[in-house]
């Protein structure tokens, strides 16, 4: 049986892929994804950082593949 990983989406990105990563892992539209980090970037703050966070440690599939 295959672990699910998260990886960079390659096919679903605006800027880094990471919206398109996470709706691939979980298996959603990645604009849900797009709208709730707007919304935790201009409620909380912590959308930019946890976009530039992913965008940092999460592999991209074609380097580990």
């Amino acid at each position: 049986m295959e672990t699910k990983r998260f990886y960079l989406s390659e096919k679903d990105k605006k800027i880094a892929g990471v919206c398109g990563g996470i709706a691939e892992y979980f298996n959603i539209d990645s604009l849900l994804v797009r709208v709730a980090f707007l919304l935790f970037l201009f409620t909380f703050g912590g959308g930019l950082i946890a976009y530039i966070v992913l965008w940092l440690l999460a592999p991209k599939k074609s380097a580990i593949v």
